[in-house]
């Protein structure tokens, strides 16, 4: 018999213990961040994206762990607005009670210094009372809560020491700036009252400086296709885009959806979006009371009835004639919509614009509005062939029709639905720059 000798090999587990303030992040916390991420194609916004949105997570774990009294409100949170996220690189406009709140986050700390993006520091509308300094430790799916500042010591300091921004709109901040006892922000955010830090009153003149700023923009926007906004504009320039919704907008689209459009598309575009920045707007809702608001009442005249009738009672016939014909093409119109027309002379050449509204109940289009549009003449004659109808909204061009000479028309029309919050554009154009822009369409029944 073989006697068999087993050496046992001493083993030794090598770990790395998580300091006691990890916050743990959960999987489901985890899976939001990397959905939010993934609605960028550029491989820095999607990390910058992942790693704010699990400081965001983290921030809120820490937050509960230390007591429930706190109100924390996403409404305006920047991270969780793609359109934000896009052009933002921190969790901006977070609010805890009455404060706001910014989240720095950084994957590790290299050196003594914290970068902050300018657009958190300098443009009132994102300007927190508190910066976050908070290290996203990812593989150990975990973060730190690793510090705070107010923005009134960073004001401070910052013309103290004549702090300059980098050429990537970027502050190099002192990590010693920043308090490392994160529970005293605890204390601030539950007895300091929000006057104690004042922030920097947002700028009645943002109308104006984006109005001097339109023609710049317009030719220098499409550029941003595959340019980061510092690469491209001035901090002037980026200031009259970055305190517009709409332009912002347009940037997250062209920078992630937008991929055929010529230049000049994106650039008719950009003139439109300025138009309904800009321009005051006639409000078809109150055509439901048979009324015309102050800025309709000056080229617009009320229809009856629009409902078909037996009989041709309605005092613009042709009208009467097309709304049948639509009709029968399956456009219903509802008894409750009402409609103006406003006569335009483009190059000698007179149209009539049509214009009716209703609201939708459908289940399928709840809280929603819908705008048709119908061009034509005052005898019903052809049309001019160079004649296009076209419709604008914040999104993009939603439409733009033309005569089709084949088919001889002798109207175009075309019908687009909205939330109550959105605004159409409508321009009338005969080809080679001739072209009327009409005030924009809203919707609102108040009276």
């Amino acid at each position: 018999m073989t006697n068999l000798s087993t050496e046992i090999l001493p083993m030794t587990l090598e770990f790395e213990q998580l300091p006691p303030e990890a916050i743990l992040l959960s999987q489901s916390q985890i899976n939001q961040a990397i959905e939010l991420s993934s609605q960028f194609k550029d491989e820095s916004k999607q990390w910058q994206t992942y790693l704010n949105a699990l400081s965001l997570s983290a921030f809120e774990n820490w937050l509960e762990s230390r007591g429930n009294s706190f109100n924390i409100n996403h409404d305006e949170c920047t991270v969780l607005q793609p359109r934000f996220a896009n052009v933002i690189p921190t969790v901006a406009n977070l609010k805890v009670g009455e404060y706001k709140l910014c989240l720095i986050t950084t994957g590790s700390f290299i050196d003594e210094q914290v970068e902050i993006s300018r657009i958190v520091v300098d443009l009132p509308e994102y300007i927190p009372h508190f910066y976050v300094l908070i290290e996203v430790l990812e593989e150990e799916e975990t973060a730190i809560i690793q510090g705070f500042l107010s923005y009134k010591e960073l004001s401070e300091r910052q013309q103290s020491f004549n702090l300059q921004p980098d050429s990537d709109w970027t502050y190099s901040i002192p990590l010693t700036w920043f308090c490392n006892e994160p529970d005293r922000l605890l204390l601030y955010l539950r007895c300091l009252e929000t006057s104690a830090i004042p922030l920097p009153i947002i700028p009645t003149n943002r109308a104006e400086n984006l109005e001097l700023a339109k023609e710049e923009l317009i030719r220098i926007l499409p550029q941003l296709r595959t340019k980061e906004l510092w690469e491209t504009l001035t901090w002037e320039q980026a200031t009259a885009v970055l305190t517009t919704p709409e332009l912002i907008d347009w940037v997250y689209n062209l920078q992630t959806q937008i991929e055929t459009l010529q230049e000049t598309s994106l650039q008719q575009h950009l003139s439109d979006i300025f138009q309904l920045i800009t321009q005051p707007a006639i409000n078809v809702g109150r055509w439901l009371w048979d009324e015309l608001d102050t800025l309709a009442e000056q080229t617009w005249n009320l229809l009856p009835n629009i409902a078909p009738q037996p009989v041709m009672r309605s005092p613009v016939e042709e009208f009467t004639v097309i709304s049948s014909q639509l009709q029968q093409k399956g456009l219903e119109i509802p008894v409750q919509a009402r409609g103006a027309y406003q006569d335009l002379s483009l190059a000698g050449v007179p149209l009539r614009l049509y214009a009716a509204t209703w609201y939708l109940l459908s289940e399928s289009e709840p809280n929603s509005w819908t705008l048709l549009l119908i061009l034509g003449t005052p005898a019903l004659a052809s049309l001019p062939h160079n004649l296009k109808l076209r419709v604008s909204d914040q999104s993009g061009i939603l439409v733009e029709q033309e005569v089709n000479l084949e088919l001889g028309n002798t109207y175009l029309f075309t019908r687009v639905v909205g939330n109550f919050d959105e605004k159409f554009l409508v321009s009338v154009s005969l080809g080679d720059g001739v072209e009327v822009t009409l005030p924009t369409f809203v919707f609102d029944m108040s009276r």
